[in-house]
């Protein structure tokens, strides 16, 4: 917000409008709500006021005393903006409700800086826009090509899986067989036998857990392979950069990235009007 704008804002409300962009779309919508904030006032209600936050990642409107933002309004999803050329009070503009997806028109009422505030937000939706360009672009492929990596690893893992199991069935086959074909009583040592790598094949239980110690104690088991994830003292497993990518990134970043590109295509419409058509236009 310039500096000359610091001071608290009257919003005057939001009301649907049938189209993103145009001047008597934002007269009807502003007629609308003067209309309803003199019943209300009527009533002896006041307009509230608010603050204002722009930067190139939107606009915020926030309760002046409490801080709390009450609606948050994405620059690529402002369409119009415009302000009164008469009074230098009023301005307001159409931004696309990223739940309903429905125009909702937001007029204020300022201090006599309603175009500086437009000029305001149309500065920061170009700034917003050349850096879409400059790093939107980059980021949608590189983590598009993060996405292939990860799911191709994965593949790997899976096929790493199932051929570490066939291994390890030939292995007990095998040892299987050579069992029923030892003689029996024999007492021969025989060396292991060795795979097709000339490697001696693993087995679970150690040759030498059969042999007792010098106090006669069997020593304990070797503990057999798991296949659970390891995990450290805290309990968490250990980081991976191939594998968590899949969660950290939501599975509509890419229609998001579109919706950005599709809001910041259509621009921003800055347009100065006139708005006090009738007596309802007095201070709210």
């Amino acid at each position: 917000v310039p500096p000359r704008c610091k001071s608290k804002f009257r919003f005057l409300g939001s009301t649907e409008v049938e189209q993103p962009k145009g001047t008597e779309v934002v007269r009807d919508a502003v007629r609308k709500l003067k209309f309803a904030r003199h019943i209300k006032k009527s009533e002896g209600q006041k307009t509230p006021k608010v603050e204002l936050q722009i930067s190139i990642y939107g606009v915020k409107i926030l309760d002046p005393k409490t801080k709390e933002v009450q609606h948050n309004c994405q620059l690529h999803r402002i369409s119009f903006c415009a302000d009164d050329k008469t009074d230098k009070r009023i301005f307001t503009f159409i931004c696309k409700d990223s739940e309903s997806n429905k125009h909702l028109c937001y007029v204020f009422d300022s201090e006599k800086c309603a175009e500086e505030i437009t000029l305001t937000i149309g500065q920061a939706f170009d700034l917003a826009y050349r850096k879409f360009l400059e790093s939107g672009g980059k980021d949608v492929e590189t983590r598009k090509q993060i996405a292939g990596l990860q799911k191709r690893i994965q593949e790997l893992e899976t096929e790493n899986t199932e051929l570490k199991n066939k291994v390890q069935d030939l292995e007990n086959q095998l040892r299987i067989t050579q069992v029923h074909a030892s003689p029996a009583g024999s007492v021969t040592p025989k060396s292991p036998s060795t795979d097709i790598f000339d490697m001696v094949p693993f087995s679970p239980i150690s040759p030498q857990s059969s042999t007792p110690t010098r106090n006669g104690t069997q020593p304990p088991p070797v503990p057999s392979r798991s296949t659970e994830i390891k995990r450290d003292l805290f309990g968490a497993e250990p980081f991976d950069p191939f594998s968590c990518g899949a969660g950290d990134f939501p599975p509509d970043i890419q229609s998001k990235l579109d919706e950005m590109q599709e809001g910041f295509k259509m621009g921003l419409t800055l347009e100065g009007t006139v708005f006090c058509l009738d007596p309802l236009d007095s201070r709210c």
